[in-house]
């Protein structure tokens, strides 16, 4: 008694948690077949018992959308039996396995599918053959419904890899936006480093400078104190307009860099006010794309920065030439080569500034002292 109940449970379960989706299958088509049986030539009448046959025969559809194909086989082979016996609706008892297979075929592979289309022929076959008054009657009924099974094989499956290729697509664009952010996050993070650290090691050289010279030269002292004005000004000039993109969304990404090859000279002051004698030497270059414009002053102000916090130099020389279709830049200094060994956010940033334009960056002590930078940028570079 107590497994009785528990089965009546289970079933009252399963067929509680099916969505009216599931049992249209089990409105409609009742209607369909018994209308098509009083309709057709031999012209049943539509009966309490014909209803509950079709209703019957129709059940197994509840369950197209949570169980297998094989699972679901043998209920729909016989409520096609019953409702041929009990309706005989012979033009849409075929609408039942269609149904059922346009859902399989759906929520399934291509490999079920093909499993589907060659289990349907004996299917059909087994159904169809009570039923049938001749050899050509068999015949026509089993061609019929076995291309119409087919039909909805291929349905499903075609709605099904349409809907697979829509979301590829709307994958590989989210894919491809994640990328977008993920650099546009890259470039401002190297962006507010370069400005940032270079702006602070100035000015924190400047504010030794003066904090020596207070009582001893109060003239210098204050000319370190103006370099620091003006240095941490331009810095926070750079650092607003890095960060407008992300105060305004609606505002796209900036298309050129902050500042160019053509800036350095602000830069090459700030390191000689800090005590650094820097040479430049820059052979004229024709227009240069954007992106390897900004790119390699945000190396050269690395590098410089490095030079002023690591390196304990007295001198630097910036040299800036084309080689062939490159854009060579490089920069030594006569400090200790060994303190600028340890890796950090500048040097990787530096090096990523240059992959990212197919080019090279290398950073290394000197053959006798100092530290060497040296990068090479195609001037060929796409992405301005």
């Amino acid at each position: 008694m107590g497994a009785r109940t528990n089965i009546r449970r289970r079933v009252r379960d399963v067929l509680a948690s099916r969505t009216a989706l599931d049992w249209l299958p089990v409105v409609v088509l009742p209607v369909v077949l018994e209308i098509d049986a009083a309709l057709s030539v031999r012209g049943r009448p539509i009966t309490i018992v014909s209803v509950l046959a079709a209703i019957v025969g129709c059940l197994p559809l509840v369950a197209r959308r949570r169980v297998s194909f094989p699972v679901l086989l043998a209920p729909l082979v016989g409520g096609v039996v019953l409702v041929l016996w009990r309706v005989h609706p012979e033009n849409t008892v075929v609408l039942i396995p269609m149904v059922a297979l346009f859902e399989c075929a759906l929520r399934g592979d291509r490999r079920q599918s093909i499993w589907m289309a060659v289990a349907i022929g004996p299917c059909v076959f087994i159904s169809v053959i009570p039923f049938a008054t001749g050899a050509a009657h068999v015949a026509g009924i089993v061609v019929r419904n076995l291309l119409l099974c087919l039909l909805a094989i291929v349905a499903g499956e075609m709605v099904r890899s349409r809907r697979q290729s829509a979301e590829r697509m709307v994958a590989a664009a989210e894919q491809a936006t994640l990328r977008r952010l993920s650099d546009e996050r890259l470039r401002i993070a190297r962006e507010i480093h370069d400005v940032v650290a270079h702006a602070m090691t100035a000015i924190n050289v400047q504010a030794g400078v003066a904090a020596h010279l207070l009582q001893r030269d109060p003239g210098q002292a204050q000319s370190a104190l103006r370099d620091i004005k003006r240095t941490s000004g331009e810095a926070l000039a750079e650092l607003r307009g890095t960060l407008e993109v992300l105060r305004d969304p609606a505002q796209g990404a900036p298309m050129g860099p902050v500042a160019s090859l053509h800036d350095l000279a602000p830069l090459v002051e700030n390191l000689r006010a800090a005590g650094v004698d820097v040479r430049l030497d820059v052979e004229p270059v024709a227009e240069l794309p954007a992106a390897v414009d900004g790119a390699g002053y945000r190396i050269v102000q690395e590098a410089l920065t490095n030079v002023a916090r690591h390196a304990a130099a007295s001198s630097a020389e910036v040299s800036i030439r084309r080689a062939g279709d490159d854009l060579c830049i490089d920069i030594v200094d006569d400090g200790r080569g060994n303190v600028q060994a340890v890796p950090g956010n500048g040097l990787r940033g530096m090096r990523e500034r240059a992959v990212a334009l197919g080019g090279t960056l290398e950073a290394a002590p000197g053959a006798d002292h100092g530290w060497r930078v040296s990068a090479r940028l195609p001037l060929g570079t796409a992405a301005v």
